[in-house]
């Protein structure tokens, strides 16, 4: 199971606090979190399969997170990746509130998914 926790100006020194984990599959190769060589404004892990990311954040002050949500009865081998969901808001300059309209137009064409994310720097 994907699990994020997160603190919200909690702490004195830091507004944010987060700690999550990546629970996929041990054979599907990853990256650890770096800047990412096609934009070096991105800083996250990344999936080596599908060029995206579970978590990351960008020099604009965006931030994303996103874990999935195993329902095998609706599991579709062929879904798009989510992580294509996280690297495309870090690369986008649309408001928050249109991505996320046009994934909900669009979210069939992932496996299930729980997404936190945040253009204002978390302010």
């Amino acid at each position: 199971m994907c699990l994020i926790l997160f603190a919200l100006n909690e702490h004195p020194e830091y507004r944010l606090i987060l700690a999550a984990n990546r629970d996929e599959f041990f054979n599907r190769e990853t990256l650890s979190a770096h800047h990412w060589e096609e934009n070096e404004r991105i800083i996250g892990g990344k999936d080596v399969v599908s060029n995206g990311t579970w978590l990351g954040l960008n020099t604009n002050g965006r931030f994303i997170a996103i874990t999935n949500y195993r329902d095998p009865s609706r599991e579709n081998k062929n879904a798009k990746s989510r992580g294509f969901i996280s690297r495309d808001f870090l690369l986008s300059h649309r408001d928050t509130k249109h991505f996320i309209d046009n994934i909900s137009i669009d979210r069939k064409a992932f496996n299930g998914f729980n997404l936190l994310l945040s253009d204002d720097g978390c302010n």
